[in-house]
């Protein structure tokens, strides 16, 4: 599905100073030239470009406790239930390229599927949280 903007998509000639800067952090962490659309649309307000690079820099970060591989296959996860096919498809790439194979990325797909099934039949069942869980 192609999507028209809501908002433009800030290229690096009409990037404002503080947007620039960001830029740069994301071509910097990521060694690469590439800004994606989602940076680039968020860069139509800068306070929340900066804030938002910031969060996910440090959460997706290699040295954490979660492996960076994990850590994609999660937003991917989150991703699909959330129905971001953006998102889905940027993390899949990002997994694909710290390592996750085509049967990881399989299995997850059926473990999301199985989680959302069983959550949405304890929730419409009003399952109690078992003690031994609390």
């Amino acid at each position: 599905m192609e999507y028209t903007p809501t908002l433009p998509l800030v290229d690096d000639e009409s990037a404002s100073p503080r947007v620039k800067a960001v830029f740069d952090d994301i071509r910097a962490t990521r060694q690469t030239d590439f800004i994606n659309n989602f940076w680039r649309a968020l860069a139509n307000d800068p306070a929340n470009l900066e804030r938002t690079w910031q969060e996910l820099k440090e959460l997706m970060a290699p040295g954490t406790e979660l492996d960076p591989m994990i850590k994609e296959l999660i937003y991917v996860a989150v991703s699909t239930v959330n129905n971001c096919t953006y998102c889905v498809r940027s993390h899949t790439a990002a997994a694909r390229a710290k390592g996750a194979s085509d049967a990881q990325i399989a299995e997850l797909q059926s473990i999301v599927a199985a989680a959302n099934k069983t959550n949405r039949l304890a929730i419409g069942l009003q399952v109690p949280v078992d003690e031994v869980f609390a």
